[in-house]
């Protein structure tokens, strides 16, 4: 349904048990064997940037390059979209960090 979720099937990495088992499963196993997976956080430090670099070095979502069409001896600027020699972003710090969107919590204000 949504695109938010994480993509691998039956890997839940905030279980406390291997193989993504729900909560009923998890707490009865919880009591006799302890995990020896390593304890996942539930925040998310980094994400992929989604802007661009161009060849002069500026940074933005799109860029557009201004044209001169001349259409019945009149000179009319029209923009026209920049797809070629873009840079991806990379990978950008987040300050703060998330929440992960698998992590089972309810976020509740007063």
């Amino acid at each position: 349904m949504g695109a938010s979720g994480s993509k691998a099937r039956g890997l839940w990495p905030f279980a406390s048990t291997p193989g993504g088992g729900g909560p009923e499963a998890a707490g009865a196993e919880q009591s006799l064997v302890r995990s020896r997976t390593r304890a996942v956080p539930p925040f998310v430090f980094t994400r992929r940037g989604s802007m661009f670099y161009d060849e002069d070095g500026d940074l933005a979502h799109e860029f557009y390059e201004e044209t001169i069409v001349t259409k019945n001896g009149q000179k009319r600027a029209k923009l026209r979209r920049v797809h070629k020699n873009l840079i991806p972003q990379g990978i950008v710090k987040l300050d703060p960090p998330r929440i992960h969107v698998d992590f089972p919590v309810i976020l509740y204000e007063m």
